[in-house]
Formats: structure tokens, sequence, C-alpha cells
């Protein structure tokens, strides 16, 4: 079981959903996000690149050093977008998804189409991030900027002071800057992706089904994503797929309500 974190959140988002896991007889892995934690680039001339393509390359790379041959995938936000790009692209690795807000590769042909003004309000640090303004507030200001984007986002979630102090550690890493920035600018088409993820992103242009079974969440309280039946998306889904609404959640949904997170990793465990 590979549970991936979003941002600017970190794997504290699991800690109540793994006991019970454990329990059932996993074993979890937590990886960190690019740019986040312990991470660190070996070349100080690689491409600090945060889109789509390099999330899910992460994903399978990670399993590869482990020697981990299958797995279920489960994540939210960046985590649950890199987790669908390695489901798509590599199948044969995955065991089952889980996936808040749905499917979730990003249809970069249509990225300068825009979305509902309620929608996007939500996204407005995307736009904030296109500007040496947006550079240096993410600089200057990183653990408060985290505090808006969990308020707006999480709008119920009664977060505590420590939980937002234990992810903003994640945040101190010399590329989380670089990082984060190319992964917003390139998702709005403002600058070039690494050229190591063409051949990977040209195949995400065609927006590959998802073939694994997946359990698909929604927080009825998310401020960002507005919750859906599902529908839109099932044609991405050609596996076996149940959706849920999960009340009282926003986007956080694995650390806002643990035990539907981990009841929707079971129910994808028997979606064989």
């Amino acid at each position: 079981m590979i549970l991936t974190h979003g941002w600017p959140f970190s794997p504290d988002a699991y800690l109540e959903v793994v006991p019970d896991l454990i329990r059932q007889g996993f074993h979890c892995y937590l990886p960190y996000l690019r740019g986040h934690g312990q991470t660190r680039f070996l070349d100080k001339n690689t491409f600090r690149s945060g889109q789509q393509a390099a999330l899910g390359a992460d994903h399978r790379a990670f399993m590869d050093a482990l020697h981990i041959p299958r797995a279920i995938f489960a994540g939210y936000d960046w985590g649950g977008r890199g987790v669908n790009v390695a489901a798509a692209l590599w199948p044969e690795r995955c065991t089952g998804l889980v996936s808040v807000n749905g499917y979730l590769v990003q249809d970069l042909a249509v990225a300068q189409e825009p979305l509902a003004p309620a929608i996007e309000a939500g996204y407005w640090y995307f736009y904030y991030f296109l500007t040496e303004r947006g550079r240096k507030g993410l600089m200057q200001n990183t653990k408060e900027l985290a505090r808006v984007v969990w308020s707006r986002n999480s709008p119920e979630w009664r977060f505590t002071e420590a939980e937002l102090d234990r992810a903003a550690e994640l945040f101190d890493n010399p590329d989380y800057v670089d990082v984060v920035l190319h992964c917003y600018r390139h998702r709005l088409l403002a600058v070039p992706g690494d050229p190591r993820y063409d051949e990977l992103e040209a195949r995400l242009l065609k927006q590959p089904p998802i073939t694994v079974p997946a359990v698909t969440l929604d927080g009825k309280a998310d401020g960002v994503v507005p919750p859906t039946d599902g529908t839109a998306s099932a044609p991405h889904f050609t596996g076996p797929r149940v959706h849920h609404v999960v009340a009282g959640a926003g986007h956080n949904l694995p650390q806002e309500r643990p035990k539907a997170f981990a009841s929707a990793v079971l129910e994808v465990s028997r979606l064989r």
C-alpha cells in the first residue's frame, strides 16, 4: 500500500489511516513528494520539475528502488495526481487505486480553457505562482501561505498549530520553491516541462483510462474542488469503480476523515 500526500501537506495526512490498514494486514509506505522533507536531487543541474509526469515517474521509481512489484495506490491532490498517472501508464504495477477528486490526470490540451468563476477563485494560488511576486511570497511566507490554503480548501477542518508546524518542516527543502512553482506554471502552460518526460506527457495528453479497480472520493466540504456524483469522470475508469461523497471532509480528506479513507482502501482491495 503506497499512500502519497498533497501540497501543501505532509505524510501526516495518513497518521490515523495507517494503523487501521496495518491491522488489516497491509504494509504501508508513505513517501515524500519531490522537493519536500528529506528528498534531494543528486545533481545540481537536474530540472526541478513539478509536472504530472514527474510525479508519476517518481512513484514508479520509488517502487523499483524498494523492489515492490505491485501495490494499491492511494492519494489526494499532488499525490493523487501522481498515483493516477502511475496507475494509467503502468497498470501492471497497480492492484487498485484510491483517488480523492476522481480522475486527476491533467488534460493540458484544454489548459487555457476557463472554468466556472467560482472554481477559478479557488485556484488563486495557481495564478499567484505565475508571478515574481508569487515566487517571493512562497519563499517568504511559506507556512502562512499553507495556512491559507488549508483553511480555504478545507473550511470545516479544525487543524492544530502543531499539525501545521509539522507540515511546514517539510517545506524547508532547498528544492521546494522551484518544484512548487514549476508544478503550477507547467499546469497552465506558462513554462516548458522537463524534456526527459516529453514521451510520458504525450501519452498523458491522450487521457489514458484507469483500468484497475478504483474507489474515488470527494469531500462534501471541499473548498476548491466541488463534490460530484462521479458520473462526469466515469468514462476515465474502465475497470470496477465506486464513488463516494464524504460528509465533513475537505480537500485533505485522509487527515480529516481517516476512517472513510481507510474504508475506501479496504473496499478497493475487494473490487477485483
